[in-house]
């Protein structure tokens, strides 16, 4: 920004240098006035009073800033015996005034009104600096206005990020770009940051590079008794809804299995049952405390043989062998490996999700693609609640933003769709989270399938294209800025091209998104362009063929990898040196490559691709 741009430069009577008038006020209602424009003698393009544009009012010592969001031919005979041909409304927006300095300061909110016949004209760069001009350290720009490139479109991260944030836009418009990008700003300026980001269609894996942990169904450990009650409910009836009678042994034995390991642990006596009262210890069905699976299917079956009743047994032998199919499902290894041995891991795995040291990466991405997509609900629920209890326990001690892609699909507004405990979860961090230095950034193309009491928690929006009526009409209730008409703008917004509106920006604003280096596009973009270029490959196919077989073996047996460790090893192939393959180990794969070379994409990364037999 140049040194003549900057606050305080020049009187605030002379931010906007003094010209014939385009217009002059012949109406004020409220927030908004109507301006008669004058016909304009040789006016060039800059002089064009069109919609999107602002206007200042002199006013005074103040000048007023208001957008142009109608204009109409149809002036008032008033207004045409002044010599105006055309009548633009604008909505007010704030002011220019000079502090207790003498140093002009754009401030929101309109003190002294303009009277009629106050003349109005299109604001100068200087003027319009001073508007979106934010100072401090953490501002970060994102892109630049569109009604002067020269200058950036600047956002207060804090005030974005504690108050919570959404970006919405239809499919192609640039949306998941915006993301990385503001995502990458935030990381910048906020070290003390961690940001966990739900990656539905694993998009985001290399965009990041070495600052984010890629997390997915090969390298989870998330043990089943960490879920709740009613995730755990989900899991065993595969996303479908509970039989009362079983869901009531459940709750029933589940509170008697944590008691029963509590008590024993220590001893290595893993045969039988203990003698001694389990309820004694006082858990319920959701305290987050271990047990084992097998004392758990021991106290159904110890119930169900005191039972004389046959029809009553089966309900209890229909529910053992709904846990065994579960937890003998290799797809559910990551929660159900160790569901027999000891050892409370609580806290390696928050540590782990949530980066507790960062150790260089304060970002984790779950990429969902790959998991079962009965238990994937259940899963972002004990992500979502897991997130938010840490925060409550922890006296906000670990600042963490809590980013949801395709936030519609785990907090729907209809309560018949989708699962009630994930929305639930999302809906606390949103209303309570930021007590507790817990954030949100919600990410989806269809708003109005979304809670409105979680979108109307977001105080600052980046709204792109959108041309369905009820996803516009959802954001336009969420806006409460008197510029809320500029959201009729949005139908015919460029791709990249945003609306930025609350507390995170100094106004409503149309601005366009930095471009990202292709490297760092979002990897579906990759893969298409791969596609186009002609690069699938029968060996590619087989690697895909491979990968999907592996993602029904067990963890043990395709020899995926944990967190952080190593890579595994493979032997080298032939057409590589030993050279040649510790370069590519210590690269990320791009989706390029995996194309154009499935076996080298297969050695390079070995935790996406399983091993080839």
């Amino acid at each position: 920004m140049s040194a003549d741009a900057k606050p305080g430069a020049e009187p605030a009577a002379r931010a906007q240098p003094a010209r014939e008038s385009l217009g002059r006020v012949i109406s004020v209602s409220g927030s908004q006035a109507k301006i008669g424009l004058l016909t304009q003698r040789g006016g060039g393009p800059e002089a064009r009073a069109t919609v999107g544009k602002f206007l200042g009012i002199r006013s005074g010592r103040s000048l007023l800033i208001g957008m142009i969001t109608e204009v109409t031919a149809q002036s008032p005979a008033t207004a045409r015996e002044l010599g105006c041909h055309a009548i633009a409304q604008i909505d007010l927006l704030g002011e220019i005034k000079e502090d207790a300095s003498g140093s002009p300061r754009f401030g929101r909110g309109v003190r002294d009104y303009p009277m009629i016949g106050d003349p109005a004209d299109l604001i100068s760069s200087r003027a319009l600096r001073l508007v979106y001009d934010l100072s401090g350290s953490d501002i970060i720009n994102i892109g630049h206005l569109n009604l002067d490139h020269s200058i950036g479109a600047y956002v207060n991260v804090d005030e974005m990020v504690s108050k919570h944030f959404a970006i919405l836009g239809t499919t192609g418009v640039g949306k998941s770009s915006g993301v990385v990008l503001i995502l990458q700003q935030i990381l910048d300026k906020r070290e003390d940051l961690r940001i966990f980001l739900v990656d539905a269609h694993n998009e985001y894996g290399r965009c990041f590079g070495e600052r984010a942990q890629l997390i997915n169904p090969g390298n989870l450990k998330l043990p089943f008794w960490l879920f709740n009650f009613e995730e755990i409910v989900d899991v065993f009836f595969g996303g479908r809804p509970g039989l009362d009678e079983e869901v009531e042994i459940l709750s029933e034995v589940i509170p008697l299995a944590k008691g029963s390991y509590t008590r024993i642990r220590g001893t290595n006596d893993r045969l039988g049952l203990k003698k001694g009262d389990p309820k004694a210890a006082g858990f319920t069905v959701d305290t987050p405390v271990p047990y084992m699976l097998s004392d758990l299917i021991s106290l159904i079956d110890e119930r169900m043989g005191k039972l004389e009743n046959r029809s009553t047994r089966m309900t209890y032998h229909k529910l053992i062998q709904r846990i065994e199919t579960v937890r003998n499902d290799p797809r559910y290894a990551f929660m159900f490996e160790n569901a027999n041995v000891g050892g409370d891991t609580m806290a390696d795995v928050l540590g782990e999700l949530f980066r507790m040291p960062p150790n260089g990466r304060p970002m984790t991405i779950m990429q969902l693609a790959g998991f079962p997509a009965e238990v994937v609900d259940a899963v972002v629920s004990v992500l979502c609640r897991m997130a938010f209890d840490f925060g409550l326990w922890s006296d906000g001690a670990v600042p963490l933003l809590f980013v949801c892609e395709e936030a519609h699909r785990y907090a729907s507004a209809d309560r018949a769709v989708g699962f009630g405990p994930t929305r639930r979860a999302i809906s606390r961090i949103a209303k309570e989270g930021r007590k507790y230095g817990v954030f949100l950034g919600l990410v989806t193309q269809r708003p109005a399938e979304l809670d409105p009491t979680i979108i109307s928690q977001c105080s600052t929006l980046f709204v792109m294209r959108m041309a369905n009526d009820r996803d516009q009409a959802l954001v336009r209730s969420a806006v409460s800025d008197a510029a809320a008409t500029l959201l009729s703008f949005v139908p015919s917004l460029a791709t990249r091209e945003v609306f930025a509106f609350g507390e995170g920006v100094a106004l409503p604003v149309r601005l366009t998104f930095s471009e990202l280096p292709k490297t760092l596009l979002p990897s579906s973009e990759a893969l298409g362009a791969a596609q186009k270029d002609g690069g699938v490959t029968p060996d590619f196919i087989g690697a895909v063929v491979e990968r999907w077989r592996g993602a029904m073996m067990s963890q043990k047996a395709s020899g995926i990898a944990d967190f952080d460790s190593p890579a595994v090893a493979l032997p080298p192939l032939p057409m590589q040196t030993e050279a040649d393959r510790l370069k590519l180990l210590k690269r990320p794969i791009s989706a390029a490559d995996a194309f154009a070379a499935p076996e080298r994409a297969l050695a390079a990364n070995p935790v996406r691709w399983p091993q080839q037999r």
